[in-house]
């Protein structure tokens, strides 16, 4: 197997040419996408689709940086804001309407942890998957392998070194489920403050 292979099989590989070569790719759209007029929309939107292997009205306000960009699939209304780091040596599959703070980063790869094994320059990814309907708070760090459930919410800051369950709110260095989100929560917008009558219209008027 070349390294490529090895590497899209999660198995150890090294970043050699042919590898680098990939990353050549993503590093000059994210050249652009970086440099673009943060006020043009419609063209990071488009730089967007180009970068990722699949999206769909996709949006990141720029810095954003990953290593690929192909191996990044994310589905309906997924946005990213700035100083997203995606490392995405293996696969990052993302549900519908999921949502990112600034400083979200998600880490599919790994060096071995014995001193001779990393100095060998073989590395390893381990992808990574999120639902749906998930935001993740500022400052996140996701590490490889893990895998979050749909309707979840992760605290700002935390590092998320194990898979969390759906329908959770967890935070925390390790990452730890604080309680389940119930319908009663569906009221409020922080903490204890209740949605006005007009916003909470509109809420319900989305179910009916």
């Amino acid at each position: 197997m070349n390294n490529k292979e090895r590497r899209d099989a999660q198995m150890a590989y090294i970043s050699d040419e042919a590898v680098m070569e990939e990353q050549k790719i993503c590093r000059r759209l994210l050249q652009e996408l970086n440099t673009v007029d943060r006020s043009d929309f419609e063209a990071i939107g488009r730089l967007v689709k180009q970068l990722f292997g699949r999206s769909d009205g996709a949006f990141v306000n720029p810095p954003f940086y990953c290593d690929y960009g192909t191996h990044i699939q994310v589905g309906k209304n997924f946005f990213a804001n700035y100083n997203c780091t995606i490392i995405d040596v293996a696969k990052v599959i993302i549900g519908d309407n999921c949502q990112m703070a600034p400083n979200v980063s998600i880490y599919t790869a790994g060096h071995p942890v014995h001193p001779v094994s990393r100095n060998s320059a073989y590395e390893y990814g381990i992808e990574v998957t999120i639902g749906d309907n998930v935001w993740i708070g500022g400052n996140t760090v996701i590490l490889p392998g893990v895998h979050i459930g749909s309707n979840t919410v992760i605290g700002a800051g935390s590092v998320v070194t194990k898979d969390i369950p759906d329908w959770v709110i967890a935070a925390g260095n390790p990452c730890r489920v604080i309680r389940r989100i119930t319908e009663e929560d569906r009221q409020y917008y922080y903490k204890d403050r209740k949605f006005d009558p007009e916003a909470w219209e509109k809420i319900e008027s989305l179910s009916r």
